[in-house]
Formats: C-alpha cells, structure tokens, sequence
C-alpha cells in the first residue's frame, strides 16, 4: 500500500494490499477500498463506499458525495463499485436516498469517460462506457455492454437496457430497449444496434430475430401488447429475444419509439 504524504486518509477507511493513493486524495470515514486500485491525485471518496479490485480512479474524482435530492436528510446511504473500472477526470458518483434500496451501484469493468455523472440510487451493470459528460438522473438503471456518447443525458427512473447504443447529445426520458440503437435530442429509436451486436459475437439468427421482433413491435404494431404477443407467438424463442420483450413488457416509463 502507498499513501502520498499529502493525502488525507481517515484511519476508519479500510484500504487493502496494494492500494495506491496520490497526492492531495481524501478519504473519508467508512470507505473501503479493494486490492490494486489506484487513486490518482485529488480524488475524494466519502460516505460509506465499497470499491472492489483494480479499480483505476483518475484525477478530481468525486465518489461518494451526497445526492442532489432535496429529501436527503444525511441518511447513511451507501455506494457499491465493483472491480476492473475506470474513472476518468471528474467523474462523479453520489451515494443514494433513502427511497430505493440506499445504495448506488456500479458493476465491474466499466469506463466512465471525463465528466460523467452518476445520480443516486442508479443501477449499473458491466462493461458499460458512459462517454465525456453522459449524465444520468438519479434511479436511472444501465443494462450491461450499453454505450453512451457523449453529452448523453438519461431522464430519473428511466431504464437503458442492455447492448443499447445511445448517440451523442441524446435525451431519453423513456426507458431505451436492449439491443437497439437511440438517438436525437427527443431520442427516437433507430433499429437494432447490428454492427456493435456483431463486435461481441452475435449470430446471424439471433440478429435477424431481434431485427424480426424489432419490426413486429415497432413498425407492424398499433399498441406493444399486440406486438409483444405476435413476438411470441411468431418467433423462435431464444434468451436474448425473452430479455428484449420481458423489458418492454415490464415497463413503467414507457418505451421509446
């Protein structure tokens, strides 16, 4: 373990074998950091923050600070990161309310890119890459292998599923199907998100199904109800299909269009 002489450390944080700590970081009271993760410089964590293994934490990040809700009473709310993440400059992270489950989550190896923001209570999965300044509301969760460009902003309680690609400068206040490729300022859907599917190893069938259920529910359905119906009825079923329609099914926000 190696800890700056001008880093601030709380003798309460827990901070494993191989940790490093740069100049200027502060580390609050009940923070917790895994083997091999490295704090940069002027990083600050505080409340009380679980960070696994082989994180790599880049100058002024902010992890742990309170949530920007006007409820929050200092309540001990937690937030939980994973390992093999990447923050860049002046990520932010907030701990969460206490209307959830009093903890914000990040999973493993994911890249969050300058200036993201992370809001309360938000769920994400893994290998996710929020690109310079994506934003997300607070409640907001993120399926895994999403990408989001950049100045991305992602409405509260809104669900990104997983595989979807969100383009620059996209504003989504309906929850983002997985698989699909989003876009705009008023973000519309675009089709199935092929040419990234492809990258991790999609099949062909699984593909052209996804493009079938795509066309069913979007383009030949009045209402999702009939088309989630005529999916079933009509396709072979295969896990990536059941998770596109078990997520539009269970949607409280909506789903784009």
């Amino acid at each position: 373990m190696e800890i700056h002489p001008t880093a601030v450390v709380s003798p309460r944080a827990e901070l494993a074998e191989g940790v490093k700590v740069g100049p200027y970081c502060v580390i609050h009271d009940h923070v917790r950091i895994g083997r091999d993760t490295v704090l940069a410089s002027h990083v600050v964590i505080e409340g009380r923050t679980e960070i696994g293994e082989r994180n790599r934490i880049s100058p002024f990040v902010s992890i742990g600070s309170p949530p920007q809700d006007v409820g929050y009473r200092n309540e001990d709310t937690a937030v939980r990161i994973g390992d093999g993440n990447i923050f860049r400059e002046f990520v932010t992270v907030n701990r969460a309310t206490t209307k959830q489950d009093w903890v914000t989550i990040i999973g493993s190896d994911n890249y969050l890119m300058a200036y993201a923001h992370v809001a309360h209570d938000c769920v994400l999965g893994n290998r996710i890459i929020m690109s310079n300044v994506a934003t997300l509301g607070g409640h907001v969760c993120v399926g895994d292998y999403a990408i989001l460009g950049g100045l991305a902003a992602v409405h509260q309680f809104v669900r990104i599923g997983a595989y979807a690609f969100l383009g620059g400068k996209t504003g989504v206040d309906r929850d983002a199907p997985p698989f699909m490729i989003v876009a705009g300022p008023r973000a519309k859907l675009y089709g199935v998100n092929r040419k990234g599917l492809q990258r991790l190893g999609f099949s062909q069938d699984k593909l052209d199904g996804l493009k079938k259920a795509y066309s069913i529910i979007w383009r030949e359905s009045a209402l999702f109800s009939e088309g989630i119906k005529r999916a079933r009825q009509e396709l072979k079923p295969f896990p990536e299909l059941d998770l596109l329609l078990d997520f539009v099914e269970s949607s409280k926000r909506g789903v784009l269009r």
